[in-house]
């Protein structure tokens, strides 16, 4: 059997077996708990209404943060700019594919010179009898060449783009999530901001009532001038309160409007009214730790970033080996007419079988596979750190929605209390027992756990936001399963 013979029979073996050199990419194990900590706490809540993981923001009752959140999901910005990464993406796939296929072109060229007789060349040809100054030239090719990829790095090079078009796309579900949560929280800040200056409000008010009582009773003798003193400052710290509470709105009706992909300013009418703070829901189908790995789709950006790591050592390894190449060429050149082309003597064909072998850059190969090598190794310990610090979040947020909640009974039972109080020392006020300092004392007290409620109710809904944001609530994993779970 001749050398070219072997050489082909070589060549089509490889390409039959699919043989792809490289590490194979194995999904990394991840042991993960059977439960959260904090999952039975969580189950053992009691809410007015549930929460499905898919649609989670319609479970808080409120219309107006549902209508928000899909506003948000159709026209935010960084989604825009996601959405934008999956068409790069998709554009490097489609590359990658290319690559494996034959490419060809055709080519034509029709040329007309005027030979000059002072040069040397033209001084022989001139000499010649019947010398033709003018030359025509005409050709018309059909080319086609193809790279074999007999050792696998173009298959590899197409793995890697693969995973890196996948990443995009849970980049695109991951920036939903994010977005959708976002959204959410702003909205809750907003209700809680308005709550809380409705508070300082009344507040002010009743600060305003007891100067104006002991002032009357100091003028009368009745009150020392410390009680003014410390009531004038008590009024002033209420009143200092109100700009920082109005700051703090403005900055999150900004806020919300730019989550929205609109001018700041656009939806502050539509706020302007008083709404209550939505109620965090119950979760339903919280699922196991291990869920997360499909549920998380930033968990799924992780690992498909690790496929393509891992692929890409086959890639550098691929360079040990020659690249062997076709390259064919089909057409007709002639200088006489144009009409002469594609006559049979005309006609002109090629083929090449070519051979790129790097011999001698084994050294610079080396460095190529251990750096690949490294960039695989980042690669798994982002993703195994990107699943620890999800479990974190869970158990995190899954402890503030219970903590939070916990604070807010506490606090709605001292509202309670201080209520009855104040109805008892304005009860006594009417049949002359206490003066009107006391029930004005009464009012403020129960202002300022009012004040603390509020806080508490705000924070309850924004932890339960975390926690569905951490659980990976807002979209179907069965979407990427197929390209992302390997």
């Amino acid at each position: 059997m001749s050398p070219k013979t072997t050489l082909i029979s070589l060549l089509l073996a490889s390409l039959s077996t699919g043989c792809a050199v490289g590490p194979d990419y194995i999904h990394p194990d991840t042991p993960l708990p059977a439960r959260f900590q904090g999952q039975t706490a969580v189950d053992q809540r009691t809410a007015k209404s549930s929460a499905e993981l898919a649609t989670w923001w319609a479970g808080f009752g409120d219309p107006q943060l549902t209508r928000f959140v899909t506003l948000a999901l159709a026209q935010n910005l960084d989604l825009a700019q996601a959405s934008a990464r999956v068409m790069q993406a998709r554009a490097g796939l489609g590359a990658a594919n290319a690559a494996l296929l034959p490419s060809g072109n055709i080519s034509g060229q029709a040329a007309r010179a005027y030979q000059s007789v002072e040069t040397p060349l033209g001084q022989v040809l001139n000499a010649r009898p019947g010398f033709d100054r003018y030359g025509s030239a005409y050709e018309a090719n059909l080319g086609a060449s193809w790279e074999l990829d007999a050792f696998g790095g173009l298959r590899r090079g197409r793995e890697a783009a693969l995973a890196e078009y996948s990443a995009s796309e849970a980049g695109v579900v991951a920036t939903r999530l994010a977005v959708a949560a976002q959204t959410a929280d702003i909205y809750i800040s907003i209700r809680g901001l308005q709550a809380r200056l409705d508070v300082a409000r009344r507040q002010e008010k009743t600060q305003q009532d007891l100067l104006a009582t002991i002032k009357l009773l100091y003028g009368k003798g009745l009150a020392p001038e410390l009680q003014v003193r410390q009531a004038e400052a008590a009024l002033s710290q209420v009143r200092a309160s109100i700009p920082a509470l109005e700051a703090g709105l403005d900055v999150a009706l900004n806020a919300l409007d730019v989550m929205l992909g609109t001018a700041p300013g656009t939806h502050r009418a539509e706020l302007s009214q008083f709404a209550e703070i939505p109620l965090a829901p119950q979760i339903n189908a919280m699922g196991a730790p291990g869920e997360l790995l499909r549920r998380r789709p930033d968990l799924i950006v992780a690992e498909r970033r690790l496929a393509a790591s891992n692929a890409r050592i086959g890639v550098a390894m691929a360079e040990y080996y020659p690249k062997l190449s076709l390259s064919g060429l089909l057409g007709s050149a002639t200088s006489v007419s144009s009409s002469n082309l594609f006559t049979s003597g005309a006609n002109q064909a090629s083929g090449v079988l070519g051979l790129r072998w790097r011999l001698f850059d084994f050294g610079r190969i080396n460095a190529q596979i251990e750096q690949a090598k490294g960039q695989e190794a980042e690669s798994l310990a982002a993703y195994r750190l990107a699943v620890l610090r999800a479990t974190e979040d869970v158990e995190n947020a899954l402890s503030a929605l219970v903590k939070r909640e916990a604070q807010l009974a506490e606090l709605a039972q001292g509202v309670d209390a201080l209520s009855r109080a104040r109805g008892a020392s304005f009860a006594a006020y009417q049949k002359g027992v206490v003066s009107l300092i006391e029930v004005l004392l009464a009012d403020e007290s129960l202002l300022r756990v009012s004040d603390s409620r509020v806080q508490a109710q705000t924070e309850s809904a924004r932890a339960a936001v975390a926690a569905f944001k951490a659980l990976g609530g807002g979209w179907q994993p069965r979407a990427l399963t197929n390209i992302a779970i390997q």
